[in-house]
């Protein structure tokens, strides 16, 4: 732009210089001024040339980077398509596989719910059935057993066997093994049968009352009598444990039970009592320290760790 005024100034100066006359007389400096002029009309004809020629090729240059601009974006539309085909390819040649195969993953695990549902189903089925099976295998055994004699009959000459006069009424002879009739027994008690439980251990207790589980089925009977609220039953049997079979297995768990049962009917103090045998006796029991929380929340002081051990020592 500063050089379009400056070649506007230049040519009204020239128009001015050409159309004055110098007079005559004109002075040396006019004629020296007149020569500038005509110098300077060159070099504007130069300028004037230079500046169409740089033109002429700013026009060359501009329109070849149009032409390639052009061109560069044909080539990213060509590319940029080539990479959409590319992809819908590989749509069409992984993703429908995908889209099965997840499918079919689905039906699979839809089957094995199935299949874990019908298992379930038969696991369930063989328990009742196995259950209906060992309270039928009982009926039977007890079906085949000798019908009880007469009460006051005593032994034929036959070998028939009769109740002596006094004897508890019903069947005196076993049924099934020692080892079945405490397994049925311990099962139907862990299974919430507690009254077919009773029975059992008591059937077991009268036949074979003198085995070594004999104190087991005592303590259960019980535990089962206390676990029912009938804690008068369950003291008395607590008792024949304590009393009958003394120290076996379960004469810490009786004595616990017991003071349990005689501070749940109210009678505290000889509840108490039960726990303090027990902590003398068995100091190192771990029915010892829940006994010792019994006396605490009842008021009373639990004996210490020292005289629990001191005790021990005194019973060795």
């Amino acid at each position: 732009m500063h050089r379009n005024i400056l070649l506007a100034s230049a040519a009204a100066a020239l128009l001015l210089v050409a159309n004055f006359s110098p007079a005559p007389a004109a002075s040396k400096e006019i004629l020296e001024l007149q020569r500038d002029v005509a110098t300077l009309q060159d070099q504007l004809r130069q300028l004037q040339q230079s500046q169409d020629r740089q033109l002429a090729e700013i026009k060359v240059l501009v329109q070849q980077s149009l032409n390639a601009a052009n061109d560069a974006t044909k080539s990213v539309a060509v590319i940029q398509s080539g990479f959409q085909q590319n992809l819908r390819d590989q749509e069409s040649k992984v993703v429908t596989p995908v889209v099965g195969l997840n499918t079919r993953m689905d039906q699979m695990s839809q089957d094995m719910r199935t299949v874990q549902q019908a298992v379930s189903d038969l696991t369930a089925l063989i328990s009742k059935m196995q259950a209906q099976l060992t309270d039928l295998s009982n009926a039977m055994k007890v079906m085949q057993a000798p019908a009880p004699p007469p009460p006051g009959s005593t032994a034929s000459p036959t070998g028939g066997m009769a109740s002596a006069p006094g004897a508890p009424s019903g069947n005196s002879t076993p049924t099934m093994s020692a080892s079945d009739l405490y397994a049925n027994a311990n099962r139907d008690r862990q299974g919430g049968k507690l009254d077919l439980a009773l029975q059992e251990f008591s059937d077991y207790l009268r036949w074979y009352g003198n085995t070594e589980l004999a104190p087991n089925a005592q303590y259960y009977i019980a535990s089962i009598h206390a676990s029912q609220g009938d804690f008068d039953s369950a003291i008395r049997e607590y008792d024949m444990v304590l009393e009958k079979y003394p120290d076996n297995n379960k004469t810490a768990d009786a004595l616990y039970g017991k003071g349990v049962a005689l501070a749940r009917s109210g009678r505290r103090t000889d509840g108490a009592r039960e726990f303090q045998e027990l902590i003398k006796r068995f100091p190192n029991n771990p029915l010892a320290s829940q006994a010792c929380t019994q006396l605490t929340n009842m008021g009373l002081k639990c004996p210490s760790a020292s005289a629990r051990t001191t005790a021990k020592r005194k019973k060795g």
